[in-house]
């Protein structure tokens, strides 16, 4: 499987101006024969609470280039949308398209963070997602999500890779990187981490550190705040191999 993951610096607010940003991957992406490309959390507007805004439905622009894009190049895509609800809250999720720009997941960030007043925008969700990327079992998770193991734990057994996405700002950088490896080796998977760069509209700085997590938590591969974009290619069957060797997960209680 090879993975692209884009660490866009977001323009705030500015849908259009982020989907002409990962727009100008098209080429590259086709030349490096991506199978799966990884965008951060809430990409298309940066981690505003403005949800009235930047909020998306399914027969929006957002929704619309992200299917368009998958299918002219026959790739998969996660990337973090605020999606419109039935209520007066926002979703904040990750949209998985298939290779022929058809739907195959949508997760909601189960853990709102209310140290910034995301609980007060965005309902969080309950429920977790398995996916599938051709024939490995996969799952998504959210940016704060990263912080309670629990979750994780409920898709382990069932999944061989894990992607997080994110706005994680760069005053807590070493835990986004220690707990992305923490994730991979207690659930024996690979985990895909993929954070954005740059300054927000709320003036927080981002240092993006995406990276591939082996589930032996060897880092496969990295970015730094200066890097944009980056393919990795694994096999993610190497995860049951592990799992054959080390049968840790046989005793989870």
């Amino acid at each position: 499987m090879r993975i692209a993951s884009i660490q866009l610096d977001s323009v705030w607010q500015d849908a259009e101006a982020n989907l002409t940003a990962l727009a100008s991957y098209r080429k590259q992406l086709k030349k490096d024969l991506v199978d799966v490309v990884v965008l951060p959390e809430l990409f298309h507007s940066g981690f505003s609470m403005n949800t009235k805004q930047i909020q998306q439905d399914r027969t929006g622009l957002v929704y619309s280039k992200l299917s368009q894009l998958a299918k002219e190049l026959g790739i998969y895509i996660i990337a973090g949308v605020a999606l419109k609800s039935d209520g007066n809250k926002a979703l904040n999720s990750a949209l998985v398209f298939d290779r022929n720009g058809t739907e195959q997941a949508c997760y909601i960030k189960n853990y709102a963070f209310s140290y910034a007043n995301e609980d007060q925008f965005y309902q969080a969700g309950t429920q977790q997602v398995i996916f599938n990327i051709d024939d490995a079992a996969c799952s998504v998770f959210i940016c704060y999500d990263l912080r309670f193991p629990e979750v994780f734990r409920k898709v382990a057994q069932q999944v061989e890779m894990v992607f997080v996405i994110a706005n994680w700002p760069a005053s807590r950088q070493q835990h986004w990187q220690t707990l992305l490896q923490a994730r991979a080796i207690e659930n024996q998977c690979f985990v895909v981490g993929v954070n954005r760069t740059g300054e927000d509209g709320n003036g927080l700085l981002y240092e993006g550190g995406s990276s591939v997590i082996s589930p032996f938590g060897e880092i496969l591969s990295g970015m730094d705040a200066d890097s944009h974009y980056l393919v990795t290619e694994v096999d993610p069957k190497q995860a049951l191999t592990i799992r054959e060797r080390f049968p840790f997960l046989n005793d989870m209680q």
